[in-house]
This record gives C-alpha cells, sequence and structure tokens, in this order.
C-alpha cells in the first residue's frame, strides 16, 4: 500500500488539472499560434507559467485505484500488476 500522503496528493494534481484544463487549452493555443504577435505570444507564455505548476497533466502519476502502487501499471484495468494478481487469483476478475 502506498503512503496515503502521495495518494492525496496526486488527487489533489488531478482536481488542479480538470479545474485548469480550459484555462491552459486557451493560452497554450495562443502561445503556439505563429500568426500573432511576438509580444502577445509571450504574453500568453507568462500568464502559462503563472498558473500553478500542479495544474500539469504531466505531474499527475498514474497510480493503482487498489493499492496506489505507481509502478507496474496497467492503463486499460487501472491497476498494478500485483493487484491484478491477487484479483485474479480470487477469481473475482472475469476471463483471468
Amino acid at each position: 500500500m502506498a503512503k496515503k500522503s502521495a495518494i492525496e496528493n496526486n488527487k489533489r494534481r488531478e482536481r488542479l488539472v480538470k479545474k485548469y484544463a480550459a484555462k491552459r487549452a486557451a493560452l497554450k493555443a495562443v502561445s503556439v499560434n505563429e500568426e500573432l504577435p511576438i509580444e502577445e505570444r509571450f504574453a500568453a507564455v507568462l500568464k502559462l507559467a503563472e498558473l500553478p505548476r500542479n495544474s500539469s497533466a504531466t505531474r499527475v502519476r498514474n497510480r493503482c485505484e487498489v493499492t496506489g502502487r505507481p509502478r507496474a501499471y496497467y492503463r486499460k484495468l487501472k491497476m498494478s500488476r500485483i493487484a491484478l494478481r491477487d484479483l485474479g487469483s480470487n477469481g473475482l476478475i472475469p476471463g483471468l
């Protein structure tokens, strides 16, 4: 079982990502647009830098839904290999 604090920090990051997703996408679109003047693009980059770092989607760690384990994570099942093996051995996962 992972530390509760690590799991909670990750949940907080997920909430921040959802909260700032639209704002981040708009600022990214402005900063990448080559047709706009450089000053406007640079201003968008500065505003993007002012947003919380944990609102970036790359800071969210994939964790097992059952145990919170950060490694050996299967995206399709949203769990780690160890949890998958335990549940499969108990017959709780159909077809495994």
